[in-house]
């Protein structure tokens, strides 16, 4: 799944806002940084909503946005639209049966030694990397935006990233 998010700002300070999923923001020094962050930002919410047990926003189409009166505003301002991928962890390994050439996995081992991690581990790594893009999702523009880090969903203060789930979710504001 990935949602659409309106990319702006000026060199050293750039924004995301995804329309689809109120309050979840993201900011970074570059576009690429910005997008990043918003890959965690949408999962962080992502997760907000799923443990308070309420249904995820289908992500809209370019398309539908553009045909919103605020989303049209901000583009003829000079934001532009970018993907931001969802990828959520199920907490669970699954196998999977996969058919490879023989060179390629053999390359697949080498560089997974290379790294220290397994065979397994270097698949889905790479997979992740090719699926969030390798600094998060692409778009590019220019306009204002303040810099900061993801947000929580409903406190609307930066998460630590090395903060838990559990503890994250803790400080939340309570409904």
């Amino acid at each position: 799944m990935r949602y659409v998010a309106l990319v702006d700002g000026s060199t050293g300070a750039y924004g995301v806002v995804v329309p689809d999923l109120p309050g979840c923001t993201s900011a970074g020094p570059t576009t690429d940084e910005a997008l990043r962050n918003a890959v965690e930002a949408v999962r962080l919410w992502v997760e907000d909503a799923i443990d308070d047990g309420e249904a995820l926003p289908p992500p809209r189409s370019v398309e539908a946005l553009r045909a919103d009166p605020e989303i049209a505003a901000a583009l003829s301002e000079g934001a532009v639209l970018g993907m931001v991928p969802l990828v959520l962890d199920a907490g669970r390994a699954v196998r999977a049966n996969l058919s490879l050439d023989a060179g390629l996995l053999d390359a697949i081992d080498e560089a997974a030694k290379a790294h220290g991690l397994t065979r397994s581990a270097f698949l889905a790594s790479a997979a992740r990397e090719k699926i969030e893009g390798p600094s998060g999702s692409r778009g590019i523009r220019i306009g204002k935006a303040p810099t900061h880090k993801p947000l929580g969903r409903r406190t609307g203060k930066p998460r630590d990233k090395s903060e838990s789930s559990k503890v994250a979710r803790s400080k939340r504001r309570v409904k």
